[in-house]
């Protein structure tokens, strides 16, 4: 199958890294020009705009940082779609426009998944990541080929619109993680607690989840880069927001949690790494949470293996 990729940021470069290391006729364009080398010193071909790769490639993914940004580059496309062609949208994107949009995609014969990603950058360089897809069961079964490919683990979560309402849900449940794992560590080392002590004590214990064993270590090496910004992590939590909203459910935490991401902002920079969200407490107490030992960058040691759908029980 010939595929195009747009969007070659920090999840989507190694998105196509995947489909390139595993033989596939892989095309691809972002505005950044060394970006798109980058990618084709590796194997790819460049890809003049959305339209033109519409045209040639059976499958178009779009991984793009806004839903501002998916409408453009998807608008761009759509007079090239028509029967055999498929839209995946791999981006963390609001439900809605997923939906009105692939309704464009499929009323000109077209298939559309929405299939974004779980796990990190560092499983996204492997293949290793999960991935929800969202889209008719024709559609889900015609793009598994390449999805189990890019990820790990699939879930076909239901109709369009499912998937990127589950990815939220599942950001807004990191940046909790992420949140209270900085009070907790901040908290321990007013304590007079050893910090990699500390580390090893959540990691065992009911208190760990995948965001301590990932981006505690950044934390605790000082570089805190995980390959997130706070802007991206404002805009997922705040599509949660939404979807509370709309149900009319009356949430506290989220909202507590969005006045926290955007003093972040206002501190740091929209494009600011997401785990110096701890140097607010860091500046308010006057500590370094900051330990030897720990990576500067996550490298995830799980071999790479053809994925599979996960079944759900019912």
């Amino acid at each position: 199958m010939k595929v195009g990729f747009i969007g070659l940021g920090n999840v989507g470069a190694k998105l196509a890294g995947s489909l390139i290391r595993n033989g596939h006729d892989v095309q691809v364009f972002d505005l950044d020009a060394t970006a798109v080398q980058a990618m084709v010193e590796v194997g790819a071909q460049a890809g003049e705009g959305p339209a033109q790769m519409m045209a040639r490639n059976e499958a178009v993914i779009t991984c793009l940082p806004s839903p501002a940004a998916c409408r453009d580059v998807v608008t761009q496309m759509l007079p090239e779609v028509g029967p055999g062609k498929i839209w995946m949208e791999m981006s963390t994107t609001d439900a809605d426009d997923v939906q009105a949009l692939g309704a464009e995609v499929i009323g000109r014969g077209g298939l559309a998944a929405e299939c974004p990603v779980s796990g990190g950058c560092h499983r996204a360089a492997t293949g290793n990541i999960s991935i929800f897809v969202g889209g008719t069961r024709e559609c889900f079964e015609a793009v598994l080929p390449l999805t189990t490919v890019l990820g790990r683990r699939v879930l076909h979560t239901g109709d369009l619109g499912t998937a990127s309402t589950l990815k939220v849900m599942t950001n807004y449940l990191a940046t909790a993680n992420l949140l209270t794992v900085c009070e907790a560590l901040v908290t321990m080392k007013a304590a007079g607690l050893d910090m990699a002590t500390t580390y090893e004590a959540i990691k065992i214990s009911s208190g760990t989840s995948f965001v301590h064993e990932t981006e505690s270590q950044m934390i605790l090496n000082g570089c805190r880069d995980i390959n997130f910004t706070m802007d991206l992590v404002k805009k997922d939590i705040g599509l949660f927001q939404k979807i509370a909203d709309e149900a009319d459910v009356p949430l506290e935490i989220s909202p507590l949690m969005i006045q926290i991401l955007q003093d972040g902002i206002d501190r740091y920079g929209a494009r600011a790494q997401s785990d110096r969200i701890i140097e607010r407490l860091e500046e308010a107490t006057g500590l370094e949470i900051l330990a030897p030992g720990f990576p500067s960058e996550m490298i995830d040691d799980e071999p790479e293996e053809p994925g599979y759908e996960v079944q759900v029980n019912r």
